[in-house]
């Protein structure tokens, strides 16, 4: 099990510790709900160092980026960062990522799911045929999220970049905490506002930046936020989690990704996606929350009112914010409209559901 450069500091501080991808990574520390209320209303620090991160250069570089990518990565300036998703041969998605402008035409920096880092980087080099000029900063890079609507105020006295205006999806680089060279961004997991920043760690930066962090943060009780509370915050905002809600098997259109889907260049699989956008899809992915009590799981089945089966959850939880039961799953398109009754099969009983309009808050 391989460990962050944070990993030490995680347990010094009494978090649950679990696997996840393949790092020792900590699930919560004071509890998932005391976390997720910590992150909504006043700011929270995630290590999400075990995600991966590819340098792509060149004159190529950004050829490659739009034949492996749904979205249009010709759209970005520097200092801009777009979501998009990679596509495999039968529409499916290979894994969903970041794509951030350095220089314009020139260096793209890809940030991809820490259990997928292998995976993308063999796609992505397979259509590299004009040789771009990639790299895989992934073991060398720290990644942490600090996220809340009064993260940015806290971090602001730490650098002379402006992050307290630092506008959704875009990113600036600089010193930070005293250590050069550091990308800090606004492109959130939680919905709640905040920033991440991307390092290397050399020369003791992992802990210079961290405890700068805490430091600053301690009048304003910045706490350390685990993966437990990372997952809530992300599903009451509708965000998709690879693995659970998008994978190889679920095209962007039947995610909900149309939005980063561009039909105005050439990627993989366009002609299939394309043709699902004429004829419609057969299933949705649709939010849900429970009228039944009962909290729906992964891969529990969705029904009708018949008993039919119709599809199944691909996420879900005891909403802290909302205090009710909330969900997503693919159900057939039939039963995707907003207000549609379904049921979740919770231990042999049809617990009854609504379809909702995502995000949940």
């Amino acid at each position: 099990m391989k460990s962050t450069p944070f990993t030490q500091k995680h347990i010094a501080l009494g978090a649950k510790m679990a696997e996840f991808a393949g790092y020792n990574m900590p699930i919560s520390y004071t509890g998932i709900n005391d976390e997720h209320a910590a992150v909504r209303n006043n700011a929270g620090v995630f290590d999400v160092s075990h995600m991966g991160e590819f340098i792509l250069k060149g004159e190529h570089a950004l050829d490659l980026i739009q034949r492996v990518t749904s979205n249009d990565a010709s759209k970005l300036t520097a200092g801009k960062a777009q979501y998009s998703c990679l596509p495999n041969e039968q529409g499916g998605i290979v894994d969903d990522l970041l794509v951030y402008c350095v220089e314009e035409n020139k260096t793209y920096m890809l940030v991809v799911n820490a259990g997928n880092i292998q995976k993308d980087w063999d796609w992505i080099s397979r259509f590299n045929t004009n040789n771009a000029e990639m790299h895989n900063i992934s073991d060398k890079t720290c990644l942490l999220a600090i996220q809340g609507p009064n993260a940015t105020k806290i971090l602001q006295p730490l650098t002379e970049m402006d992050i307290l205006n630092l506008k959704y999806y875009t990113f600036v680089k600089g010193t930070f905490a005293g250590v050069a060279n550091v990308l800090v961004s606004a492109t959130g997991y939680t919905g709640a506002g905040g920033v991440e920043i991307y390092f290397e760690d050399s020369n003791g930066a992992a802990d210079k930046i961290w405890d700068a962090i805490f430091e600053a943060g301690k009048t304003a009780g910045i706490k350390p936020i685990g993966l437990g509370a990372r997952d809530t915050l992300r599903l009451e905002k509708g965000f998709c989690l690879y693995g659970n809600d998008i994978d190889d098997t679920t095209s962007p259109l039947e995610g909900g990704l149309g939005w980063i889907t561009k039909f105005s260049k050439e990627f993989t699989a366009k002609e299939i996606l394309e043709k699902q956008k004429a004829e419609g899809v057969q299933r949705k992915l649709v939010g849900f929350e429970m009228i039944d009590r009962g909290i729906p799981r992964h891969d529990y089945k969705i029904k009708d009112a018949d008993g039919n089966e119709i599809g199944k959850v691909t996420s879900g939880t005891q909403s802290p914010s909302l205090q009710k039961a909330i969900g997503l799953g693919y159900v057939a398109t039939a039963h995707a409209g907003f207000d549609s009754e379904i049921y979740v099969e919770v231990r042999d009983k049809l617990l009854k559901a609504k379809v909702v309009k995502i995000p949940f808050l």
